[in-house]
């Protein structure tokens, strides 16, 4: 089983921290995480609940790794009524209908409110995958057996359904890894901004370091022109002592 580092962790809590801020699902930021740290998403969301109920007995810990427990927060939303349901899906199919994405369909329908906008969607995308589940055909039982026209023709619609299925689910993967690799590149590239500032600290304590360097140079240069100067001139007296010496 693979630990959790405290850089991991941070790094999770700012990566939900950001959906949250775009109204997008948590799910866009457990499987962003995932493929980062080669876990899996839901793995990933497992410990982020599990790690939020233990951040809020231990306030210290909490502190240490910066974490503002109230962006974390679970949202609880009142349930729709069969009503309201029916509704939102007639509205919503109206504004794509008239060109609008899901998404924007929802945000105009919430007037803006993220929280909102992100319960519509969700609601939405659900009754969808719900209707595409309860889209079985139905055979209806016949007094005379079924020709070979009959049955080619079913199973010719059960291959229509199984592939348009199949597209969809695709559809709705690549949709979810692309916002994963926007999501990253923007990762990457707060990483290198901070990369550059600390190129750019380190670039400045050399220049320092340099500076530094050439000033000691110097000053051993200085040191050593003084030192030979006195070495010369104390050979020069010593010369001079022995020369007074020979003469007397």
């Amino acid at each position: 089983m693979k630990i959790w580092k405290n850089v991991e962790v941070k790094d999770l809590f700012e990566a939900v921290e950001d959906c949250k801020k775009r109204g997008e699902s948590l799910k866009l930021a457990f499987v962003s995480h995932a493929k980062k740290y080669s876990r899996k998403p839901n793995s990933v969301r497992n410990y982020y609940y599990k790690e939020v109920e233990n951040l809020k007995i231990d306030k210290k810990r909490c502190d240490f790794l910066g974490i503002s427990l109230e962006n974390h927060e679970k949202t609880h939303f009142a349930h729709f009524s069969e009503s309201q349901e029916k509704k939102l899906l007639e509205d919503i199919d109206k504004l794509v209908a008239d060109g609008d994405s899901v998404r924007t369909a929802c945000q105009k329908l919430s007037g803006g409110d993220l929280t909102e906008m992100t319960r519509f969607q969700n609601k939405y995308q659900n009754m969808k995958k719900k209707d595409k589940k309860n889209n079985i055909i139905v055979f209806k039982q016949r007094q005379k057996l079924l020709t070979e026209s009959d049955i080619n023709s079913l199973f010719m619609g059960l291959v229509k359904l199984i592939k348009k299925t199949a597209i969809d689910e695709f559809m709705e993967k690549t949709k979810l890894e692309k916002q994963s690799s926007a999501y990253l590149l923007k990762k990457a590239f707060v990483d290198l901004g901070r990369k550059d500032k600390e190129i750019s600290a380190l670039r400045q304590e050399f220049e320092d370091l340099k500076k530094e360097n050439e000033n000691l140079k110097t000053r051993l240069e200085s040191l050593s022109l003084d030192k030979t100067k006195m070495l010369k001139s104390h050979l020069e007296k010593r010369k001079y002592e022995k020369s007074t010496e020979n003469l007397k």
